[in-house]
């Protein structure tokens, strides 16, 4: 979810034309296996502990990739870096929440909604009020027709995508001060650490043997280097070579992708206006990113 603004602005690399998209596909492919696993996590811990499990793992894999103790920060960088964290990982729990609740796909397809509110924010373009158009179109589809579409977790979903929206507000402002990836290292790693008195502490109220289970904790660290690391090192590859023009058009494939993992690993076959439902979110993040 919300990666290409947490990325630097690079060099860009030789890779060939044609292992661009599949590069993207296979980032998608990674962070919603992760969030597989994830579900296959929720009968025995919390939505809101795998996010934080997925967070931690995130942060220590990405610290040990990044170093960003190499650089130069000052005390309003961590700050905004911490910012940035908390508002990443209260996304990723409200995502869980949601998709404890809901297929996969329509989970992502919904929480979709915030980044092409962005995308519309101050425009005056046709084709992004027409795209707005075609995501509440789609999202209602999603949750108002869907009988698996339970309303706790389209409300879920729906905070996820205004999560969304503030990750890439605030993401941008990171991105701009040209710290990238090493803020984002940062900030996961505080924000796993600055919750975990209360995440974890909720957890051994609810079920305080989960902990003690390891794969508890090597799940979790599957989610978090399948669902956050390894997307995040693909999508600097790709912006690298396409930019974020391409790379926002890059992004209709991503419900799409969802589904057909949430089909395979979870079973949720979409009925037929689910599938309508995110054919015409992919039709509006196609919209929103393609230029007049």
């Amino acid at each position: 979810m919300g990666t290409s603004v947490a990325v630097e602005n690079q060099r860009r690399t030789t890779l060939p034309g044609w292992s661009v998209p599949l590069l993207f596909i296979a980032g998608g492919v990674s962070q919603y296996l992760g969030a597989a696993m994830g579900v296959h996590l929720f009968g025995t811990v919390e939505p809101a502990t795998v996010a934080w499990l997925r967070a931690a793992a995130a942060g220590v894999a990405l610290l040990a990739w990044r170093r960003p103790w190499r650089g130069t920060w000052t005390r309003r960088t961590v700050v905004v870096a911490t910012g940035f964290g908390v508002v990443t990982l209260a996304m990723n729990i409200v995502f869980y929440e949601a998709i404890a609740r809901i297929p996969l796909g329509t989970a992502v397809a919904i929480e979709f909604l915030g980044p092409v509110a962005v995308a519309t924010l101050g425009s005056r373009r046709a084709r992004d009020f027409l795209a707005v158009a075609l995501v509440i179109a789609g999202v209602y589809l999603l949750a108002g027709v869907s009988s698996d579409a339970r309303p706790a977790g389209v409300g879920f979903a729906l905070l996820a995508a205004a999560l969304w929206a503030g990750y890439i507000l605030l993401g941008k402002r990171v991105a701009d001060a040209g710290s990238g990836l090493d803020a984002l290292a940062v900030g996961m790693a505080a924000a796993a650490a600055l919750l975990a008195p209360i995440l974890v502490a909720r957890q051994l109220v609810l079920s305080p043997t989960a902990f003690a289970d390891p794969s508890t904790w090597l799940l979790g660290v599957g989610v978090g280097v399948l669902s956050s690391a390894v997307p995040y090192a693909l999508d600097q590859l790709v912006l690298r070579e396409v930019g974020r023009a391409r790379f926002a058009l890059l992004l209709a494939l991503l419900p799409a992708t969802a589904a057909v993992i949430g089909a395979i690993t979870l079973s949720q076959s979409p009925s037929l206006p689910e599938s309508l439902g995110i054919a015409l979110v992919m039709a509006a993040l196609t919209v929103s990113a393609t230029r007049g």
